[in-house]
């Protein structure tokens, strides 16, 4: 069978694009707006991806409130294709950002977490998951993934996606820019290897509905993570940046290992040598 994916999105959906292969079935912009060419789109599928990350114009701030209203719109028509759709898997996959920024102390990011979207663009995310949550049925399931940050280089290529790659460009004129004191805490996941969970979450969908947060389940200081890049290259550490939009903390590795046997594949030093490359280091 085929899986749709919505195509607004230009890091993660090519590579789950390519993942799929034959199976894939791009959505264009335009079908959403026209419920005869989405049906006919999504006739073959057993499975929907959305991403829901934040809106389609990346012009837009997440704090701005046509974020909100522009992420709800392009989703109502999603909703409403699944409910008209005899049985699809529907897989919305956003950010963590739809809960409050961990403190030291707190439990990981999991299921459990509590829902108190940090800004006006995780407030739309959110909104489109509890509806499609609430119209989860055994034949239509819903699938939540929120991730950790993504980093990765895009497959069209650089620049790099994510902390990582922007602090490998950075350092090139001699320093980094830090948020907050350095004493915050990040989990990073490779674009691949959040794929890779798609995909496990596309051939083992729930009974009716889950929710899941996707990272590597290590953390990395900003202060450690700061004195790797300076050792490498002898860049000045800037602390004290802004913070706003930054995801700390860490994500409940254990319950990705026990619903779908996943381990990340790349690590964080691999992770950080391909930023180096990709910046022309």
């Amino acid at each position: 069978m085929k899986v749709a994916i919505t195509s607004a999105d230009t890091f993660v959906a090519p590579y789950i694009q390519e993942m799929l292969g034959d199976s894939a079935v791009l959505v264009p912009e335009e079908s959403l707006a026209d419920p005869l060419a989405l049906d006919a789109l999504l006739t073959p599928c057993s499975g929907l991806i959305h991403i829901n990350s934040r809106p389609v114009d990346t012009s837009v701030d997440r704090n701005d409130r046509d974020a909100y209203i522009s992420m709800r719109e392009s989703s109502r028509p999603i909703l409403d294709a699944v409910d008209r759709h005899g049985a699809l898997h529907l897989v919305i996959i956003g950010t963590l950002r739809v809960h409050p920024q961990w403190e030291p102390g707190e439990a990981y990011y999991g299921d459990d977490s509590t829902l108190a979207p940090r800004d006006t663009a995780a407030e739309g995310q959110l909104w489109m998951e509890e509806n499609a949550l609430e119209r989860a049925e055994a034949e239509r399931p819903v699938s939540i993934v929120r991730a950790s940050n993504v980093q990765g280089v895009p497959l069209e290529g650089p620049p790099g996606n994510g902390l990582l790659h922007r602090w490998a460009e950075e350092c090139q004129i001699g320093w980094i820019n830090i948020p907050g004191d350095g004493s915050d805490i990040k989990d990073f996941v490779h674009v691949q290897d959040l794929v890779r969970v798609v995909d496990a979450v596309l051939s083992n969908p729930p009974p009716t509905r889950d929710s899941i947060a996707v990272g590597s389940g290590k953390g990395i200081t900003m202060e450690e993570l700061a004195g790797i890049y300076n050792s490498r290259t002898g860049c000045d550490t800037e602390f004290g940046q802004n913070d706003v939009g930054e995801v700390f903390g860490m994500v409940d590795a254990w319950a990705l290992q026990d619903r779908f046997g996943f381990k990340p594949e790349i690590s964080l030093e691999e992770m950080i040598e391909e930023a180096f490359e990709a910046a022309g280091h």
